[in-house]
């Protein structure tokens, strides 16, 4: 299928979509408290006069809180090494424009990604004069890549990965997906692997460079760090306690892991940091359930029975520093739901990780992990606790897991270096 007719057929059905999702994504908006934050920068309006804007651009697109991260780790080291450069960061979701608003260095301008209209895109490039288009991960939208061809304007898809179910998905529609990724300069991929899956859909081999994973390289960006707020916090529980961390948790996993951290080792203080924040309510009445008094961040107070409390991290974007604070990570998504979260930070910040059998969305590098005996990967819950108890008094067996995943981690040294390199390099060759 041509790449007109791709555009015609997606251009057709574009705004019937639009439509019909508008009042759920308005209600998810308002959930996630995302009124008053420049919504109306999703139509191409904007308060600061054009001429105030900053121009020539590096235009990175990111979507929700975990591209947002990855975005905001390539332009630390971006400006790093390339200071008078003007860059833009536009995220899609409303949690990861307020991340990328508070994470982002000041001179860094954040916008809300404009809807994927031809005409509303136009009028966002000529405010801000891109000189090149960066992509966090998969995230090919038609009219966005488009705009920049007929532009004239380099596109890069960079930390960019296709596990193989995607592939088979993609392959179903392979004419329609095709023309789409014909109109991207460059693709930064991960690994071997995901090359060879993109060069199977058809992708210019040429245009595929391994460079790691911006997210899994241990040297780029900031590490989690100890906050002396947290810790504060943390004490209130009583001083010296082991920390057991359920990051990331879906619906459900958090009363799963409690009940876990409880029969492993009273003395332990159980810290949830759930994926959604707007989930609190929700947690909240779970842990309650099992008997846990629940501080929440958003509403911190020193619990009135320390040890039998525990603490509802219930913010955006703090997930890395508080794992710099565990002892143990357990990482959601990996039981009660599909894909898992993403285990790198934990690794970096040296504290030993626990998943569950559904790390899918993470391979290779969960099996690589595996394979180095520098994860446990449980195949149930039921062994929780066991290895909860087992983990916590050993200090020896904890020192072996983060010794053997920071091994493992180190395939990806430099990712970050590596993509600005290669963006700049295909940039200055167009």
């Amino acid at each position: 299928m041509s790449r007109s007719t791709v555009l015609f057929i997606y251009n057709c059905l574009l705004p019937i979509f639009f439509i019909v999702a508008f009042p759920a994504w308005l209600l998810k908006m308002w959930k996630r408290g995302g009124y008053g934050t420049g919504l109306l920068q999703r139509f191409g309006r904007f308060k600061a006069r054009a001429d105030c804007e900053p121009n020539h651009v590096v235009y990175i697109h990111a979507v929700s809180v975990g591209e947002v991260l990855i975005a905001v780790k390539l332009i630390e080291s971006w400006l790093a090494r390339h200071p008078d450069d003007k860059l833009l960061l536009a995220a899609t979701t409303s949690t990861g424009l307020a991340v990328a608003k508070e994470k982002a260095p000041d001179r860094v301008r954040v916008i809300y990604s404009p809807l994927d209209f031809g005409f509303i895109l136009r009028s966002v490039f000529r405010r801000f004069s891109p000189r090149q288009i960066v992509l966090i991960e998969a995230e090919a939208w038609p009219n966005l890549l488009n705009t920049a061809r007929l532009a004239g304007i380099p596109v890069a898809m960079v930390n960019a990965r296709l596990s193989k179910r995607s592939e088979a998905r993609f392959h179903k529609v392979s004419g329609l997906v095709r023309p789409l990724f014909a109109m991207i300069d460059t693709f930064a991929v991960q690994n071997e692997g995901d090359a060879k899956r993109f060069a199977q859909l058809g992708i210019d081999p040429d245009k595929l460079h391994v460079t790691g994973s911006i997210k899994f390289d241990p040297s780029g960006g900031k590490a989690p760090r100890r906050r002396s707020e947290f810790q504060q916090m943390l004490d209130d529980f009583g001083p010296g306690r082991p920390v057991v961390l359920a990051a990331s948790t879906h619906a459900g996993e958090e009363k799963l892991i409690g009940q876990a951290v409880m029969e492993a080792q009273p003395d332990a203080l159980f810290l949830v940091v759930p994926r959604h924040a707007e989930r609190r309510a929700a947690v909240a009445a779970d842990l309650k359930s099992i008997g846990y008094e629940v501080i929440l961040r958003s509403d911190y107070h020193r619990p009135n029975r320390p040890h039998k409390a525990c603490l509802v991290a219930d913010t955006t974007g703090e997930l890395r520093d508080w794992t710099a604070h565990a002892d143990i990570v357990v990482i959601g998504k990996s039981w009660l739901g599909e894909g898992g979260q993403n285990p790198a930070e934990a690794i970096i910040a040296q504290v030993p990780v626990i998943c569950g059998p559904h790390m899918g969305n993470f391979e290779p590098l969960i099996s690589m992990l595996r394979e180095s005996q520098g994860v446990k990967v449980l195949g149930s819950a039921d062994t929780l606790a066991a290895e909860v108890k087992s983990l916590l008094n050993d200090s020896a067996a904890r020192e072996r897991l983060t010794g053997s995943a920071t091994e493992v981690l180190a395939v990806h040294e430099n990712a970050v270096e590596k993509t600005i390199d290669l963006v700049y390099l295909n940039a200055s060759v167009r």
